[in-house]
């Protein structure tokens, strides 16, 4: 038995109930089958409800994005206008990265269903489940120098703040560098992998990952201490195209702003949403732990910690401890 065929009994018989005997009987498997194909189903974002005596029943389907829709909604000029939305592939980072090597224009978006192997930073896992999240990569060409990249990777979280807090008016909060917190738990993170060339950077994909319309259940127990989604946080769900169409309209506008008048306003707009500025930090870095106060943002993106000593200390690359 396929577990599309499961679904197609469970269509068929929309709204009523079908035995776990009448299943097993008409495809010749165990209930231990059975439950592993509704499980199945339940991770593609199909909702069913199991009853001991009366059996399984569809109740839920899964939202799906599509092309025509979002274009629909799309108020940019160049990003997200050629788009791709898939089903489910391993990670939407790898799709963009290849189109990035063929030309893809920038602006160039790949959406995802759902993610298998979704990616975070410092090579972490990140919950992709079918038809809740936004999982998507969005390709840029900046004509930056290379060292200049962690200032994208600020934009990005800057772009995200605002274009969320559209569609839910939560208190979002950056944590250094790029994770969107509310009260202390993350509804997002940001993902930036680039190709350079000639010191200057060639392209930049960026991952992002919205928790938008997951529940308590689509997260593993050691993640839901320290995740949270759009919907639990607000209550209600929220319309996925048009988180979607709200983030690139905000990125787009600040990406232009940054290519006219450079890194000072994006950093401004970072330092006004941080939950890190002023506060105690422990990070892991490359070079080993630094401790200290969080003060401010350097002119290239790094984060300038006030160490017990006195000394200023940058740092551009490393984990930041806690929520």
């Amino acid at each position: 038995m396929e577990s599309q065929a499961l679904l197609s009994l469970l269509e068929e018989r929309s709204g009523e109930f079908v035995s776990g005997e009448e299943i097993s009987r008409k495809f010749g498997v165990s209930r231990t089958a059975i439950w592993k194909h509704i499980r199945k189903l339940e991770a593609e974002g199909y909702k069913i409800e199991a009853a001991t005596r009366n059996g399984y029943r569809l109740i839920g389907r899964p939202s799906r994005l599509s092309v025509s829709e979002l274009l629909g909604k799309l108020q940019t000029r160049s990003f997200g206008r050629k788009l791709q939305v898939l089903d489910a592939v391993p990670s939407t980072q790898d799709i963009a990265r290849q189109l990035a090597e063929e030309g893809a224009p920038e602006g160039t978006l790949v959406i995802a269903e759902q993610q298998t192997q979704g990616r975070g930073r410092m090579g972490r896992a990140w919950v992709s489940p079918a038809g809740k999240g936004v999982w998507m990569s969005l390709l840029l060409r900046p004509r930056v120098p290379l060292p200049q990249a962690p200032q994208l990777t600020l934009l990005a979280a800057v772009a995200l703040s605002r274009g969320i807090g559209k569609e839910a008016p939560l208190p979002i909060g950056i944590k250094w560098p790029n994770d969107l917190l509310v009260d202390g738990r993350k509804i997002s993170g940001i993902l930036l992998e680039s190709a350079a060339e000639d010191e200057r950077l060639k392209y930049v994909v960026v991952g992002m990952g919205i928790s938008v319309n997951l529940e308590a259940e689509d997260f593993p127990p050691e993640v839901l201490e320290k995740a949270i989604s759009l919907r639990m946080a607000s209550g209600k769900p929220l319309d996925r195209a048009e988180v979607i169409a709200s983030v690139l309209e905000e990125f787009e506008s600040l990406y232009e702003l940054y290519g006219e008048q450079g890194f000072e306003p994006i950093r401004a707009l970072w330092e006004a949403r941080s939950v890190t500025l002023g506060r105690s930090v422990t990070l892991s870095t490359p070079q080993g732990t630094v401790e200290g106060t969080a003060e401010e943002l350097d002119g290239l993106g790094g984060l300038r910690v006030r160490q017990a000593d006195g000394t200023l200390r940058t740092v551009y690359t490393g984990e930041l401890g806690g929520r």
